[in-house]
This record gives C-alpha cells, structure tokens and sequence, in this order.
C-alpha cells in the first residue's frame, strides 16, 4: 500500500499544482493582451491536471477496498496524507508563480508565431529547453505587497471554501464508502454532492469577481501591475483551503452519508 499512497501523493500534486498555475497563464496573457490565447492555454494545463486524476481516483478507491480486507488499515490517515500533497502542489505552484508567468508568456508568443500546439510542440528544440532557466524568477512574499489591493474579504474567504470542498469531494465520499459498506457503491459516486456546492459558490460568487477583475487589468495599467498580486493572494487563499479540507473531510463523509440513507 506504500507504492500506492506514493503515486497517488505524486498524482496529486500534480492535480493541484497544475490548476494553481493556471493563475500565471492567465497572467501572463493579460500582460501581452492576448488572454484568449492564454485560456485555451489554460485548457491544456487542466487537462494535464485532469489525466493526472484519471488515474489517481482508481488508486485512491483501492484503499477503500482493501479496507474492507484489512480492518486494522488506517483508512483516515491514508487519505489526510493525500490531502497533504494536495498543500504541498498548492505551494509548488505558487513558488513557481513568478517563473511560470514568464514561461507562459514565452508559450503564448511562440503559439502566435507556431499557429497551432502540435506545430508550437515539433518546433521546440533542446536549446529553447535549456534556454528555459533564463525565464526562472525567485518568488518573493512580503505582506506589505497586498495591502490596498481591494479585494473583498468574503471573496477570500469563499475561495477557500471552495478549494476546500474541491478538494475533498471525491475523498470524502470514498470515505463514506468505507463508513455504510452496504451502500458502499452509492456513496462512493455520491461525491458530486460536495462539489456541486463547490460548484454553485464558484459560479455565482468567484467566477463573475474573478472575470472582472481581469476585465479591470485589461482595460487599466494600474489595475494591470495589481494583478500578479491579486492572483498570488487567490493561490494562498487556495493552499488555506487545502488545509480546510482536512478539517472538512470526516463532515463531509458523515454529510454524503446521511444524503446516501435518505436516497435508498
């Protein structure tokens, strides 16, 4: 089970560091004005993110499985360390926040000129890879960097919420699986409950917020030199949320389980 938990721990962090970076490519195309090219970029880091979890969720089910075998198998604990590693790609990404803007920048112009991904992808040379340590940036934190930036407390909050939610909403529904074995089945599928919540507060509250304030970077210089700061705030307010999960995530089995009762 050691193997497992360690690919599933990779896999993860692999989930949550490629959704986090999607900040910088988004970023990246408000400074070179050229954000549609920088979503459809986007596109291609979530679907990294989304292979990734093709393949973890079976591994991370297998636990639940051999719990039903091993009654001394510590289920909980495997699945808070999985949460950890969602923390530590949140923190990867955000160390390489400041890198990956001028990476996706680098993309963004290459694609223009490339016209399509396969085309961008054949034209990379082993050069142009090497070259890639001249777009490295060290991150900087300071707290005094995101005072007056104007964004609402709630927003803050609500995003961590989110994340929270996101992040333990197929765990926590496996976990159910192992708390009512005779519904085992129902509960394991039942994580759209969890992230439907997540979903409703992301479409109605972070969305629309998120949208214009990079309609405001786009269309205002000042606004444009917040942004990278603006966006770093959200990527910590993300690895806060992840620590929630682990706060959320016994609730939230309890939660699927109760919906699970009532629905058979």
């Amino acid at each position: 089970m050691i193997n497992s938990l360690i690919i599933v721990f990779i896999l993860t962090m692999i989930i949550h560091t490629a959704e986090t970076l999607s900040y910088s490519v988004r970023f990246a195309g408000v400074q070179l004005n050229k954000i549609a090219v920088a979503l459809s970029l986007t596109g291609i880091i979530v679907l990294v993110s989304r292979t990734a979890n093709l393949i973890q969720a079976p591994l991370t089910a297998k636990f639940v499985d051999y719990a039903k075998i091993e009654p001394t198998f510590d289920l909980e604990r495997y699945l808070r360390i999985i949460l950890f590693a969602s923390s530590i790609g949140t923190l990867i990404a955000i160390a390489l926040f400041p890198s990956f803007i001028n990476i996706s920048a680098r993309i963004i112009a290459k694609l223009e000129v490339a016209g399509s991904l396969p085309k961008l992808i054949t034209s990379v040379t082993i050069d142009q890879i090497k070259n890639t340590k001249n777009y490295l940036k060290k991150p900087s934190f300071k707290l005094s960097h995101f005072r007056y930036l104007g964004i609402p407390k709630r927003f803050l909050l609500l995003n961590i919420v989110v994340t929270a939610f996101y992040s333990v909403g197929v765990l926590s529904s496996l976990y159910a699986a192992h708390l009512l074995p005779q519904f085992s089945t129902t509960a394991s599928q039942a994580s759209g409950i969890i992230n439907g919540i997540a979903t409703i507060l992301l479409t109605i509250f972070i969305d629309p917020q998120l949208g214009l304030i990079t309609d405001k970077a786009l269309h205002n210089e000042e606004h444009r030199h917040q942004l990278g700061k603006i966006y770093a705030l959200l990527m910590t307010s993300r690895f806060f949320g992840t620590l929630l999960a682990q706060i959320v995530l016994i609730p939230s089995a309890h939660f699927i389980g109760i919906i699970v009762k009532w629905i058979v």
